[in-house]
């Protein structure tokens, strides 16, 4: 990739997001081979799960992910796998895996989860998951300074609490994840997220952005799924 030209970000629906960089293409939680987009050819080095399927398909095939509950696309058998807490370096790409939780009750309702920063393009993007809780003062230093924010909408937290959850993280720029951007709740939920961050629900295709075209003031940005037919 020419070095000018930025790091892209794409997302193809619920949480998977393709971050594409000069050094490597990392893959935030893929569907399975047989549905979604990424059975379909998505390609990347690196994969991260936040968490394990929760609707994993019978039929379904490929090489499982480590935590042994994901079966990852076909395309994306050969990719450095991530699915815990922990540091890692892989092709010069440094990622660091926070444990967080689905729920405000440590998981005990919908069970943990993992917070990956990716850190590309001397960008520091983070991938939150499913997150359901507001951080503490020792995850938030666990985490790092943070310019990209992938946050779930339509989930366990409310649009105004996921507000606090960015001001917690300050990123420049914030990339909405529509649980289900068909239902009527999570469309609410994404106008009302948007209206807390000051900013407009209008969709673009892809993210592409350079560490001197980060904005000054936090922006909210919504994309187009890439996985509908």
């Amino acid at each position: 990739m020419c070095k000018n030209r930025g790091m892209e970000l794409t997302w193809y629906g619920r949480t998977c997001i393709r971050l594409r960089g000069r050094d490597a293409v990392v893959v935030a939680d893929p569907y399975q081979t047989i549905v979604g987009p990424t059975g379909r050819g998505i390609t990347g080095d690196i994969v991260t799960f936040s968490h394990p399927d929760d609707r994993p398909l019978p039929k379904a095939k490929g090489r499982r992910s480590r935590d042994g509950s994901t079966l990852l696309p076909s395309s994306l058998e050969e990719s450095f796998i991530l699915d815990g807490p922990g540091e890692y370096e892989v092709k010069d790409v440094l990622v660091t895996g926070v444990r967080t939780y689905r729920d405000d009750t440590k998981g005990s309702e919908r069970g943990k989860q993992v917070a990956f920063v990716v850190e590309l393009d001397g960008m520091h993007t983070i991938h939150l998951g499913e997150i359901g809780h507001l951080l503490t003062e020792e995850k938030v230093a666990d985490i790092g300074p943070v310019d990209i924010a992938c946050v779930p909408v339509g989930g366990v937290l409310s649009p105004q609490r996921l507000a606090e959850l960015v001001a917690q993280l300050d990123p420049k720029i914030v990339v909405a994840m529509p649980l289900d951007e068909d239902a009527l709740e999570t469309r609410e939920a994404i106008a009302k997220f948007f209206h807390e961050m000051g900013g407009e629900a209008a969709a673009q295709p892809k993210l592409t952005i350079t560490i001197s075209g980060l904005p000054a003031e936090t922006t909210p940005v919504l994309l187009e799924s890439r996985g509908k037919v």
